[in-house]
C-alpha cells in the first residue's frame, strides 16, 4: 500500500507526540488495571480469615435480619446479604458506605452461632484492591471534582489522546505492515527489537486498546455525554426511575429471601444469585440491588450483571441483563461496561485481559524508549537535559507504580496483623516508594535507576509468597486464604518477579556493553573523558 510521504510524516508525529503525553498516566492505568481484573482474588488475599463469619442455614437468613435489625439500628439504612459461603452472610456500614473509597470505614458482620443467636464481629474494610481500582481509575492523581476524581477526567483527557495514537501509529506502520508484522530483528541492534515489539504489540492488541480507548473516555465524561443528550430528550428521562409510594414502608413486611430470589430467577434464567443489596427500607423509595453471575453472558460490572426491584413488592425496576426492560441507553452504558471489565468468559477472559492489560503497559513504555531513541545525540556521550529528563521520568514512573503496588501488596498481612491502620498504610507505603523512585531516577540516572530499581520489584515480589507462608506459620491464628483464587496473588508477585528479572538482565547487558552514547549506558569517569575526547577529535 503506497502513502505519500507527508502524509506518512503527519501520522507519525501525531502518533509519537500522543503516545508521549498519554504514555505514563496510562502506564500506570494499564499495569493497575490488569490487576484490577484479580480484585476478588486481592479481596479475599487481603481480608484477615477469622472476620469471615460461617453461614446459616438457607432457611435462616430471615431470622437473621430479623435479629440484625433488633439489636442494630444502622441496619435500616441498608445492608447486604452475601450468598457466597465463602464470605460473611450479612454485612452493613456503620460509617461511611459503598460509593465512596474510605480508609476509615467500619463494617459490621454478622451471622447466627449454632444455637441460632446473633454473633458480629465489627472491622475496617481492607481496600487494597479498592486502591489499586483507584489507581487504574485516576493513575494515582489524588483529589475530587465534584463527585468525579480530578485524576478520573486527566486519565479520560489521556484516553482520549491515546486514541489518535492508536490511529495515527496504525496508519503510519500499514505500508510496511506485512513485512514487519512478525518481525522480531534481535540482530539489528536494541533499537530495532523494541520497534519490531512495540509494534507487535500495538498492532496484535489493536482491538483491545480501541475499546479501552473509547469506555475510558465514556467512563470519564459521561456526566458531559448526558448533559448533551438531555437537550435533546429535554424533560424525557434517559433512564427509568420507579415512583415513591404513598407512605413509607416497615422493614416488618419485607418478603421473605426466597422470595427475592424466585423472582430474579423468574426474571432472567441460567444466572446465579449473587448478593441482594437493601436500601431505604423504611421509606418511600426502597429499592433492592441483586448481583447476578453468569459467566457465559457479558455482565456489566467487573464481575456480574446487576438486578433492581422494589423488594417489598418484588417489581423488577431496571437491570442490565441482555434482554431487559432498561431502554436503549441503558443498555450502551451496560455494553461500555462489559467490554471495558471483560466480565464475560469465565476466568480464561480474565486472564486474556490481564495480559492484554500488561501488554498496553508494555507498548507504552516502549514507546517512550524508542522516542527516546530517536532523538538522542549519537554524535556525543553528553545529552541534553530535555532527553536525559524525560528518560528517568519514565523510569521513576512506571518501574516507581510497579514497585509502589508490589511494597502495598507486601506489607498487607504484616500491618494488618498489627494495630495500624492498615488502609493509611497503603497509601504512605505506595506513594512514597512511588516518589522515592521517581527521585532516585532523577539523581541516578536511568540507566543505574533502572537496574535498581528493577532488583527492588524482584525482591518485593518474591517476599510476597515468602510472606504469605511466614503469616500461615507464625501467626497465632494462621493467615491463609484458599477461598476466591486468593492464591493468584502469589502466582502473580512470581510472574512479575520473572518478567522483572528478564527486564533486569537486558538493561544490565546494554548498560556495560551497549552503544556509548545511549542513556542506558553506563560509563566510569575515566571512560566519558576518553570518549569526550574522541568525539572532540573527530568533530574537529
Amino acid at each position: 500500500m503506497k502513502i505519500p510521504s507527508p502524509i506518512l510524516r503527519t501520522y507519525q508525529n501525531l502518533h509519537s507526540w500522543t503516545g508521549i503525553i498519554a504514555g505514563l498516566f496510562l502506564f500506570i492505568g494499564f499495569f493497575a488495571g490488569a490487576l484490577t481484573m484479580f480484585k476478588e482474588p486481592i479481596d479475599s488475599w487481603s481480608s484477615p480469615p477469622e472476620l469471615t463469619l460461617s453461614h446459616p442455614q438457607t432457611t435462616n437468613y430471615d431470622h437473621l435480619i430479623d435479629l440484625a435489625t433488633s439489636q442494630f439500628p444502622a441496619v435500616i439504612k441498608g445492608f447486604t446479604l452475601d450468598l457466597n459461603p465463602s464470605h460473611s452472610p450479612l454485612t452493613w456500614y456503620e460509617s461511611g458506605n459503598a460509593r465512596e473509597l474510605g480508609l476509615n470505614d467500619s463494617i459490621r458482620h454478622a451471622s447466627l452461632d449454632p444455637q441460632g443467636q446473633l454473633i458480629s464481629v465489627l472491622e475496617t474494610p481492607n481496600e487494597l484492591a479498592n486502591l489499586i481500582d483507584y489507581l487504574h481509575q485516576s493513575a494515582g492523581i489524588p483529589g475530587e471534582l465534584g463527585h468525579h476524581l480530578v485524576g478520573g477526567y486527566i486519565v479520560g483527557f489521556a484516553a482520549l489522546i491515546y486514541f489518535l495514537a492508536l490511529v495515527s501509529g496504525f496508519i503510519f506502520l500499514l505500508p510496511t505492515l506485512t513485512k514487519s508484522f512478525f518481525a522480531l530483528r534481535k540482530n539489528k541492534g536494541p533499537s530495532r527489537f523494541w520497534l519490531d515489539s512495540h509494534n507487535l504489540l500495538g498492532i496484535t492488541s489493536f482491538p483491545f486498546h480501541i475499546i479501552i480507548a473509547l469506555t475510558a473516555v465514556v467512563f470519564a465524561f459521561h456526566d458531559f455525554f448526558y448533559a448533551g443528550l438531555s437537550l435533546i430528550y429535554g424533560e424525557v428521562a434517559l433512564f427509568e426511575r420507579s415512583s415513591a409510594a404513598a407512605v413509607a414502608y416497615q422493614i416488618d413486611a419485607l418478603p421473605n429471601i426466597s422470595e427475592h430470589i424466585n423472582a430474579a430467577q423468574a426474571y432472567v434464567s441460567g444466572y446465579q444469585v449473587q448478593t441482594i443489596s437493601f436500601f431505604g427500607l423504611n421509606t418511600t423509595t426502597p429499592f433492592a440491588t441483586l448481583t447476578l453471575l453468569n459467566e457465559h453472558e457479558m455482565m456489566r460490572g467487573p464481575l456480574y450483571d446487576y438486578l433492581y426491584m422494589n423488594p417489598y413488592t418484588l417489581e423488577i425496576t431496571g437491570s442490565t441483563l441482555t434482554p431487559g426492560n432498561e431502554g436503549i441507553w441503558s443498555r450502551i452504558v451496560a455494553s461500555f461496561f462489559a467490554l471495558h471489565f471483560g466480565s464475560y468468559g469465565g476466568q480464561w477472559v480474565r486472564w486474556v485481559y490481564f495480559i492484554l492489560g500488561l501488554g498496553g503497559a508494555a507498548l507504552f513504555y516502549t514507546g517512550n524508549l524508542l522516542w527516546l531513541e530517536k532523538r538522542r545525540n549519537k554524535h556525543s556521550i553528553e545529552q541534553s537535559k530535555s532527553y536525559t529528563r524525560m528518560a528517568a521520568l519514565t523510569v521513576g514512573v512506571c518501574l516507581g507504580c510497579i514497585a509502589g503496588v508490589m511494597a502495598a501488596i507486601l506489607i498487607t498481612k504484616w500491618a494488618t496483623s498489627s494495630v495500624l491502620k492498615v488502609n493509611e498504610i497503603y497509601v504512605w507505603v505506595y506513594y512514597t516508594t512511588f516518589l522515592a523512585a521517581l527521585g532516585y531516577a532523577f539523581w541516578q540516572g536511568a540507566a543505574k535507576a533502572a537496574i535498581h530499581l528493577l532488583n527492588l520489584i524482584i525482591l518485593l515480589c518474591l517476599l510476597i509468597p515468602i510472606t504469605s507462608l511466614g503469616t500461615a506459620l507464625l501467626l497465632p491464628t494462621p493467615w491463609f486464604n484458599t477461598h476466591d483464587q486468593a492464591w493468584y496473588v502469589e502466582l502473580i508477585a512470581v510472574l512479575f518477579a520473572g518478567i522483572a528479572y528478564f527486564g533486569q538482565q537486558k538493561v544490565k547487558q546494554r548498560a556495560h556493553h551497549g552503544e556509548q552514547n545511549s542513556i542506558w549506558f553506563i560509563a566510569s569517569p575515566a571512560v566519558k573523558q576518553r570518549i569526550s575526547a574522541q568525539n572532540l577529535e573527530a568533530n574537529s
